[in-house]
């Protein structure tokens, strides 16, 4: 399946080629990402590109006009209400200038690396 984004309301996965996997190691060999976001989300967007860019499977979690969601979304984020956030496996690492900021600083990729 192919990394295109696919507009449905509920949970779903964005997953690499099998290409693209192989220039990153196997999906089992990488971090579960999940990232919750909203349809017009700029920054959403922004993070999304660099997780496909990277060859990244990501659930995509659209909060867009779910309260139960959104609410599920900033309780695990102890509270943070912006979208997107992200996980990489359990540890929460914020919003898109959190993802950014790791990838500037060599730190995103050990953190999809690791075993989970």
């Amino acid at each position: 399946m192919g990394v295109g984004c696919v507009s449905r309301p509920s949970r779903e996965t964005q997953r690499p080629s099998a290409t693209q996997v192989g220039r990153r190691g196997t999906l089992e060999d990488m971090a579960r990402v999940t990232i919750y976001t909203t349809i017009l989300c700029p920054y959403c967007h922004m993070a999304k590109e660099l997780l496909r860019a990277k060859c990244v499977a990501f659930e995509e979690v659209d909060v867009t006009g779910k309260a139960t969601l959104r609410a599920e979304m900033t309780s695990k984020a102890g509270g943070r209400t912006t979208v997107p956030q992200i996980w990489i496996g359990d540890q929460h690492v914020g919003g898109c200038d959190d993802l950014m900021c790791l990838e500037r600083n060599g730190k995103l990729d050990p953190l999809l690396c690791a075993s989970h």
